[in-house]
């Protein structure tokens, strides 16, 4: 196993072709499907013939930058995914950062707790500039996630959801968190 990254309660680790079932699982939820396609499961052979090579291929290319399995530390349960990785077309300074964790990881600050270990390693280790993260402005969770990480809100818009989800009549909201902001986040830590 590859860790990449430990917190407190978390393991960042690579994936590997073992996580296929895991990744099925996850994407089968229908509550953790709601915001990304309205509640339906991904079907096992896109998740097989291409999700899951997407994430191995970050490996294979030597990046620092991709998608990590989230484990919990303790009893070693898979709890999904972050990413932190260049959105298409954004210079490779300005990751964009993602997650996606099971519904029984919600409410517990995982995904802050993880996306805060990916997004300082990003800063201290990679010379990123900017990370950058959006969601549907619905999506309050999430928002609560980004705001916690120190990212601002820097825009909203409409955007073009490639399917129809509750939620997608308002606006998208984008947030960023500079260099600068999180070196004066850092600063402040006891």
């Amino acid at each position: 196993m590859h860790v990449i990254v430990e917190t407190e309660r978390l393991l960042l680790r690579q994936f590997t072709h073992d996580d296929l079932e895991h990744l099925v699982a996850l994407d089968a939820d229908p509550a953790v499907m709601r915001s990304i396609n309205g509640g339906r499961p991904t079907p096992r052979a896109r998740i097989r013939d291409e999700i899951l090579p997407a994430f191995l291929g970050y490996y294979e290319r030597g990046e620092a930058d991709g998608f990590w399995a989230v484990v919990d530390r303790t009893d070693g349960d898979f709890l999904g995914w972050l990413h932190l990785r260049p959105a298409p077309d954004a210079p490779v300074d300005e990751p964009e950062l993602g997650y996606r964790l099971t519904a029984a990881a919600w409410g517990r600050g995982l995904a802050t707790e993880g996306s805060r270990a990916l997004i300082d390693r990003g800063f201290r280790q990679y010379g990123v500039r900017r990370v950058v993260a959006s969601t549907m402005a619905v999506n309050t969770a999430s928002r609560r996630v980004m705001e916690k990480l120190g990212m601002r809100l820097v825009g909203t818009g409409h955007r073009q959801w490639p399917e129809r989800i509750e939620g997608d009549e308002y606006d998208a909201a984008d947030y960023a968190l500079d260099r600068m902001d999180w070196e004066r986040r850092t600063q402040l830590k006891p």
